[in-house]
């Protein structure tokens, strides 16, 4: 009687058997929900983060991390998960743009991140950019030589659908020449573009934009389309892991080796021949630069004052003045000075007071091994692109001239936290230059009034200067790219 007591004590009915099973599934499956709608969530915040990154979630800026391009301390580091990608943004598609870059590797840079924001706002279908290949540097390279294209395409997918090839029906319209090729006026505002060149794609399907230089205004332009810019440039524009390793390489050997600044000298033949300055040059050198300016026709001024030119700060400092700038600015003679240059017009001798004032003088091709440059040879961009890097990273940039390198680098280290770039007032310190070589000024005179004078050109925080009606004399949108820029608080006067 007692064991059958107890057993019916603990008998359960299926009654209370099926309850207890859907008391359990529903557990299961609030639990399950729970879940999967927490690692939605995740996913969902991830990806903003990887798309434009508000830096409540990872910190500011965070679409391009510096450190997970150069950082030597991950070079042998644990490969990373697999990024999560943006979903692809759907639109009705209005037709597809062909861009055709011109220019160095920066000019080319700013215009496809102009093209990407263009065909964005116009909704139509962007074709990878074809590289500028007839210029004065005729590099070779493609788009996919330079830059990663997998990335360019799928970072920005969630913007504007970007593909490789035109389609094959459309592409044999541009085998036969049955596609419309115009260069859009310079400097235009976004409403151009959709009265004028949609209405042209809409009409022809495709449309060929055989010029990108400066072709979208600096100001004037709705916040998104600033802000995409930007995107384009710090995280769609990624160099190949090729440059990229490499350029880690050169900041491994220099930081090895204590802090470095980075000089931008701008003393290359096409610059000289281009601009008509030949201060320093001789009889020779002068007749050489003449002729070159002359043999290229798209280089409109031909006749130019040397000695006028200079004096209105429009060219770009010799490394004689190079040297006593440095020198006033007090910059430490142990201090090792990279210069991101192509080869210096002059040579060895033009190049002696600068490599005197500071022996710690080096470039790509002393720091590396002939054969970790041989696939770069004769491909001026990708050699570009490794300075490039190598700036970024440098403790302190100094640009000679403010061509278009001086420029996007100038921006780009704004970008990662207003890094120290000593922007140099050419006009003033050729005047200075000229008092202490002729006497009129003592050392310590003209040291401090060119520390003086840059006090507050160091890369801080700042609004560009506006022109109306006159976009080439007024700050370029990629040198400061404010609307993109978010301090915490303002740094500290250097």
């Amino acid at each position: 009687m007692g064991s059958k007591a107890v057993s019916e004590k603990f008998k359960v009915s299926p009654t209370t058997t099926a309850s207890s099973s859907r008391s359990k599934m529903k557990l299961w499956m609030v639990r399950a929900m729970t879940s999967l709608l927490f690692w939605t969530c995740i996913v969902q915040l991830t990806t903003l983060g990887e798309v434009w990154g508000p830096r409540v979630l990872k910190g500011w800026p965070s679409c391009f991390k510096q450190e997970s391009i150069l950082d030597p301390k991950l070079a042998s580091a644990v490969s990373a998960p697999p990024r999560i990608l943006p979903p692809k943004r759907v639109y009705k598609n209005n037709g597809y743009l062909m861009v055709s870059c011109n220019g160095g590797l920066n000019q080319m840079r700013s215009g496809i991140c102009d093209m990407v924001a263009i065909a964005r706002y116009l909704n139509v279908t962007l074709i990878v950019p074809e590289l500028d290949k007839t210029s004065f540097w005729a590099d070779p390279s493609d788009f996919q030589d330079i830059f990663d294209v997998d990335n360019f395409i799928t970072s920005l997918r969630d913007e504007v659908r970007i593909l490789k090839d035109l389609p094959a029906r459309l592409k044999k319209m541009v085998e036969l020449g049955q596609v419309l090729s115009m260069a859009p006026i310079s400097w235009s505002d976004i409403s151009y573009y959709h009265n004028r060149i949609l209405p042209l794609i809409q009409k022809y399907k495709v449309l060929h934009l055989n010029r990108t230089d400066a072709r979208l205004a600096n100001n004037g332009q709705l916040l998104e389309i600033q802000k995409l810019r930007c995107r384009v440039n710090f995280c769609g524009l990624r160099f190949t892991p090729q440059i990229e390793d490499l350029g880690r390489k050169v900041v491994k050997l220099l930081q090895k080796k204590g802090p470095f600044l980075v000089l931008h000298l701008r003393y290359e033949i096409d610059m000289l021949a281009f601009s008509g300055c030949n201060q320093g040059c001789n009889s020779e050198e002068v007749q050489e630069l003449t002729r070159m300016r002359y043999a290229y026709p798209w280089w409109k001024e031909k006749i130019i004052n040397s000695d006028l030119k200079r004096k209105d700060g429009l060219c770009p400092l010799t490394p004689e003045e190079t040297a006593l700038t440095l020198k006033a600015l007090d910059i430490d003679p142990n201090f090792q000075i990279y210069v991101a240059a192509g080869e210096i017009y002059g040579g060895d001798r033009r190049m002696a007071s600068l490599a005197a004032a500071y022996p710690k003088l080096v470039r790509k091709e002393t720091l590396l091994n002939p054969s970790d440059l041989r696939f770069f040879q004769n491909h001026s961009s990708q050699m570009a692109a490794l300075d490039y890097l190598v700036s970024l990273e440098s403790d302190i940039f100094v640009p000679t001239y403010d061509g278009n390198m001086a420029k996007v680098v100038q921006g780009h280290r704004r970008y990662l936290g207003f890094k120290k770039t000593i922007l140099l007032d050419r006009r003033l310190l050729v005047d200075l230059i000229d008092k202490y070589n002729a006497g009129l000024l003592s050392w310590d005179e003209f040291s401090s009034a060119v520390k003086e004078a840059h006090s507050q050109h160091m890369g801080s925080p700042g609004k560009r200067l506006v022109i109306t009606d006159r976009p080439k004399e007024e700050d370029y949108f990629y040198a400061n790219p404010y609307e993109c820029l978010q301090p915490d608080e303002p740094p500290s006067s250097i």
